[in-house]
Order: C-alpha cells, then structure tokens, then sequence
C-alpha cells in the first residue's frame, strides 16, 4: 500500500475510531510506537552501514544494505499501519544517532547480527505483552514478525559464517561482494 494513501487512511481510521473504547491497550499502544521507533532506527543503521560500504568499494556489500534499509522501513510501517487500523496514534520519537565505521566487513555483519538479536528481543518482549494482555489481534500480527526475525538472523548469521571463512582472502570477498548484490527488496503480498 502507497504510503501517503495510507497516511490518508489511518487519519480517517483515527476520525471514526470511538475515542471511548480504544482497540489498543495503552500500554501496548506505547510498546507498539517503540518498535515502530526501533525498526526506523534499524533502517537509519543499514543505511550508516551502506555509506560505509561506498566507502570501501563494496558496492555489492552496499546494494545489500539497501535492500535491507527498505525492508526495515516496510517493517516499521507495517506497524504504523496496525496502530492506525487498531485506532491507536502513533507517536513519533527521535531515532538515535547510528555508527558510521566498522574496522571490516566481518566487524560491520557482527553488527547487524548483534542488532538483529536485539531486535527479535524486542519482538518477543511485544509478544508477550500481547500474550499477557490478551490481545488476540496483536498476537496474530505479531506473528509475521515472528517469522521474519528467524529468516533475519539466519541470513546474516550465514553471511557472519562466510564471512569468517573468507577471513583474508579477496577473492572470496569479491565473490561475495557479487552475490551479496544480486539483493531485492520486495515488499511481502498484502496479508503476508
């Protein structure tokens, strides 16, 4: 969905949302806007990581990131999109300053894969205060996110093991560059 069509949308949602019975619980309104904060931060983090692989010629490396950059920000508007169609007001907070330099392509995917276990810590954290509020709906959401943090960190755990394996030599590097570019981002079906 086109996002100024959906900006329209949830301010119509939140104009003939009955102010007196909101869908979201508080609390869980407040955790929601967190991880739509935390999943923009993710993006603002790739995209540092794609400036740094410019940097040092791996354009394949950078093409990588990309993809991921646009991927982390349909998650944070996926989310966006539920608080709205759940009536809630979505909160925007000020996103973190990313790092900007790694020593290696090895330090910089370490990275990512620390962040990313971060990032399913969160994920499971939201679950189980839907879980605890007994927020049917949230939990049913919430399970695409389930999913994807399990494909997430695979991903870069595999590229983490390869990465390791090359250690020094350019070639493997190289090669790696190229596969890691052949990298695009398609946004999921609606309903997926």
């Amino acid at each position: 969905m086109h996002y100024a069509f959906t900006s329209i949308l949830c301010e119509t949602a939140v104009k003939h949302t009955i102010k007196e019975k909101p869908m979201l619980k508080e609390k869980m309104l407040k955790a929601l806007n967190a991880q739509v904060n935390a999943e923009m931060y993710s993006s603002y983090l790739y995209l540092s990581m794609e400036s740094y692989f410019q940097s040092v010629s791996l354009s394949g490396f950078s093409t990588w990131m990309r993809a991921q950059v646009q991927e982390e920000l349909f998650h944070g508007m996926k989310i966006y999109d539920y608080i709205c169609e759940r009536g809630g007001r979505v909160a925007l907070d000020a996103i973190k300053k990313p790092d900007s330099d790694w020593k290696s392509p090895l330090a910089a995917f370490k990275h990512i894969l620390k962040h990313e276990q971060h990032v399913t810590e969160l994920i499971n954290d939201l679950m189980d205060l839907a879980i605890g509020e007994k927020d049917h709906a949230t939990q049913n959401f919430l399970q695409w996110f389930v999913a994807e943090q399990v494909e997430e960190e695979a991903s870069v755990g595999e590229i983490v093991d390869k990465l390791k394996l090359i250690k020094d030599d350019t070639s493997g590097l190289f090669m790696l560059d190229a596969e890691l570019g052949r990298r695009i981002f398609t946004p999921p079906a609606k309903g997926e």
